[in-house]
């Protein structure tokens, strides 16, 4: 409507939205601040449930790559980031994690058993594939009525499961080749700068062998006693 308004534009003439149009083009600006609102929500919990901030930096980083998904997938089918597409978007953060917790948590769980940083990661990418695999797929054809919509209404279910359906898609690959890759990078450099911070302690001189005083008298005095004994009269 605005392309078609700047096309005709007359001295005197206007307009303005009204309804849910208003609403959408009110709210537009503060789509950035909900975003990065539930990034750090969802950081703070995983923080909590992790006890460190490593963690959750790993799991996170999954997300871009969904928004990512989801505008390429809105922009091949030629709809607009409205209002139901920024829904899909914060919706993605949590659906993005899903996987990339699930290789995070298995690999944490493999380290404990003694396996080093790279052997945790693979170990957690080959027992998580097909549980990711399976939700993603089972999450997809949930999605895929809203993908197909075409009656009345079908404005808003398109812009959402277009959104929804890509960024999935995407992020469910990208978690499944980079998170062990990210894991075993960071878990590195943490580990690097922990032992940068911690230096070994100094090494304690070795004991010296303690003298017994008492023994060392009595060995002198008997010396002493026995040069008198053979002493000449």
């Amino acid at each position: 409507m605005q392309q078609t308004f700047k096309e005709i534009e007359q001295p005197g003439l206007g307009y303005d939205w009204t309804g849910l149009s208003r609403e959408e083009t009110k709210s537009g600006g503060q789509a950035i601040v909900l975003f990065g609102f539930g990034i750090v929500v969802v950081f703070l919990i995983l923080a909590a449930q992790y006890e460190n901030y490593i963690d959750p930096i790993i799991i996170l980083l999954t997300v871009p790559f969904a928004v990512l998904g989801a505008m390429v997938f809105i922009s091949f089918r030629g709809l607009v980031n409205d209002l139901y597409c920024q829904v899909a978007l914060v919706m993605l953060i949590g659906l993005a994690s899903k996987n990339a917790i699930l290789i995070v948590e298995f690999a944490n769980h493999s380290r404990e058993q003694g396996m080093t940083i790279a052997q945790a990661a693979l170990h957690a990418v080959e027992q998580r594939f097909r549980p990711i695999l399976m939700t993603t797929i089972a999450a997809l054809c949930g999605f895929l009525p809203l993908l197909l919509a075409s009656r009345a209404g079908a404005a808003s279910r398109l812009s959402l499961g277009t959104a929804v359906f890509g960024g999935l898609l995407v992020s469910v690959i990208f978690s499944l080749l980079l998170v062990p890759v990210l894991y075993v990078v960071i878990k590195n450099l943490t580990e690097f700068a922990s032992k940068g911070r911690h230096p070994k302690p100094p090494q304690s001189p070795e004991p010296t062998p303690s003298v017994d005083l008492a023994s060392l008298n009595e060995k002198s005095q008997g010396t002493v006693v026995k040069s008198q004994g053979d002493a000449p009269a």
